[in-house]
């Protein structure tokens, strides 16, 4: 498996999580843990979209990172969780 291959992986399964955990309201999408793991997850897809040189995804995941993470900011403290 290629370090592509395992940075996409990672980074798909960091969004699941985020995703799942919404789902079943053990965080709240306007958590700055939800932020966090988007944020972390889209640039980990991003760094292995850049990697197999699939621009569209790079775009594509580099605006998701940057949404995430000015979201992260713009959560008061405090919110970390539900």
């Amino acid at each position: 498996m290629k370090l592509a291959d395992i940075l996409g992986s990672l980074g798909v399964i960091i969004l699941l999580i985020a995703f799942s955990l919404n789902l079943y309201k053990k965080i709240s999408a306007d958590s700055r843990a939800y932020c966090l793991l988007n944020f972390v997850g889209a640039a980990i897809c991003g760094i292995s979209s850049y990697l197999i040189a699939f621009y569209p995804f790079v775009v594509l995941e580099s605006i998701w990172a940057c949404f995430a993470l000015v979201s992260f900011f713009n959560v008061p403290r405090g919110t970390s969780g539900k």
